[in-house]
């Protein structure tokens, strides 16, 4: 196996093994919102294994999805999110927020495991509508201070958690890549359903 092929089969492996990991029952939201406003935004998804796990998923799907996907599912994710906070923030209840998060991590773990080609109007809807939860849980646990700053640190993380995704999934360009991907879908699948046991 050449330099290439390992490297390119070494970070799918790093996604299943990190969905692993994540696999055992942990505390969704700790208190990460101390100092700065758009420090507290950017911490608050990555401090979230149910964050982490559901956002770095909808990069890996839109990565074996191909085409406009690629742009367009985690463009659709973030601005649904945004949406959902500011339901959240102005006061209007959002119903089964812990649920729909929960459930976001399976759903979407189980799309990267199977990987099922459905139309991208069809998977936008699907990433908008689970992104809308996570969206009223920022704004649920929003801090004191400014809302339009906590708002970009969150975007902002979730974007990169986006990329992290979309990186694991264009770089698995071989057999053995694709199958650690799945692999990882399916752990994350795993994790989501530990989370909602432990909850």
């Amino acid at each position: 196996m050449t330099a290439k092929k390992q490297s390119r089969a070494v970070v799918p492996a790093v996604f299943a093994a990190a969905s692993a990991l994540a696999a055992t029952p942990a505390l969704a939201h700790p208190g990460l919102h101390e100092g700065s406003t758009l420090v507290s935004g950017l911490m608050h998804p990555l401090g979230g294994t149910d964050h982490v796990l559901a956002m770095v998923a909808v990069g890996v799907w839109s990565a074996l999805s191909g085409g406009r996907s690629r742009l367009v599912w985690p463009a659709a994710f973030v601005a649904a999110m945004l949406g959902g906070f500011a339901l959240s923030a102005s006061g209007v209840a959002v119903p089964l927020v812990e649920p729909g998060i929960l459930a976001s991590v399976v759903i979407l773990g189980l799309a990267v495991a199977m990987a099922p080609r459905v139309p991208m109007a069809a998977g936008a809807g699907i990433v908008a509508f689970f992104a809308l939860f996570h969206g009223a849980a920022h704004g649920l646990e929003a801090p004191a201070g400014s809302l339009a700053l906590y708002a970009l640190g969150f975007a902002g993380a979730t974007g990169a958690l986006h990329l992290a995704g979309l990186g694991f999934g264009m770089l698995a360009g071989d057999r053995a890549g694709r199958i650690a991907l799945r692999a990882g879908g399916a752990l994350t699948a795993v994790a989501g359903l530990a989370l909602t046991i432990g909850a």
